[in-house]
């Protein structure tokens, strides 16, 4: 019995550090990212700024638009597969659903590409305040792991 346990318990340890590898290395090309400001754009009433952040040189960046709202400012995420709204809640700074009036993308396909649970993991990633430097660094860092496995080669 006492053999079992032994051999069970390696088996459980070999699983758990090869979960743990196979994990980090499918996010660790998302480690380094840049962020630039798109300035040649005419910007609406509701909108405050536009962002591009990029995860490699073949990348497709994702675009991040800054509205400004009663809550206060939001910043969505959007992608041609994807889109996703980070936000001011009363809690901190988190994932909120985007508006259906500023959604692109069907609800569908949308679905399929973001993480219901990295979602809701996500809805507070800091109850600080934060800037526009802040937001579009936690945003950059976070959203790699929102993206389902299978769609990460959406970011690059």
């Amino acid at each position: 019995m006492s053999k079992l346990n032994g051999t069970l318990t390696i088996f459980v340890c070999i699983i758990l550090v090869s979960t743990s590898v196979f994990a980090t290395n499918t996010r660790k090309e998302f480690r380094e990212f840049e962020i630039t400001s798109v300035n040649d754009i005419i910007v609406g009433k509701s909108v405050e700024a536009i962002w591009t952040v990029g995860y490699g040189e073949n990348e497709k960046p994702v675009t991040v638009v800054k509205r400004k709202t009663i809550e206060g400012p939001e910043y969505i995420v959007y992608s041609k597969h994807f889109e996703v709204s980070y936000g001011i809640t009363s809690k901190g700074f988190g994932t909120k659903e985007v508006r259906n009036s500023w959604s692109n993308v069907p609800k569908k396909i949308n679905r399929a590409v973001i993480s219901r649970k990295e979602f809701n993991k996500q809805r507070v990633i800091t109850t600080n305040k934060v800037d526009d430097e802040t937001a579009l660094g936690l945003i950059a860092s976070y959203l790699p792991f929102l993206i389902n496995d299978g769609y990460t080669h959406l970011l690059n």
